[in-house]
């Protein structure tokens, strides 16, 4: 399973950026995608999640309302658009395949992860 995330930059406070995280080696469609961050010295968070069928979704609360999840099927490609930009966003965003069929939080869940991908937000 390989998956490679696209989107990298830096961009000014309150600026947009969209990333996206082509998938292959796997059938895309059956597993719940999820977008995780590290900033530097933090550790690995929870971002955002979607469902198979982008039925549902889940957000970190503090990215609630500013980025969206969403994915194309027909593409392998996970993306998250994000909005409203502040600095405390800066971080290394990844994408990852969950182990399970239901969406989750807990990094631990993630069993196949992209590499990363800088995001770098100036105030």
């Amino acid at each position: 399973v390989q998956l490679q995330a696209f989107g990298r930059g830096l961009v000014q406070a309150g600026g947009s950026l969209r990333l996206s995280c082509a998938t292959s080696g796997r059938t895309f469609s059956r597993y719940v995608m999820g977008w995780f961050r590290q900033g530097p010295g933090k550790e690995r968070e929870f971002v955002a999640a979607i469902s198979q069928n982008s039925g549902s979704t889940y957000y970190l609360d503090s990215v609630k309302g500013r980025f969206t999840i969403s994915r194309d099927n027909a593409k392998n490609t996970v993306y998250l658009e994000m909005n409203s930009l502040k600095a405390e966003d800066t971080a290394v965003y990844y994408c990852a395949i969950a182990r399970s069929w239901a969406i989750e939080v807990d990094v631990r869940e993630y069993n196949y992860w992209g590499r990363g991908t800088l995001v770098t937000v100036s105030s």
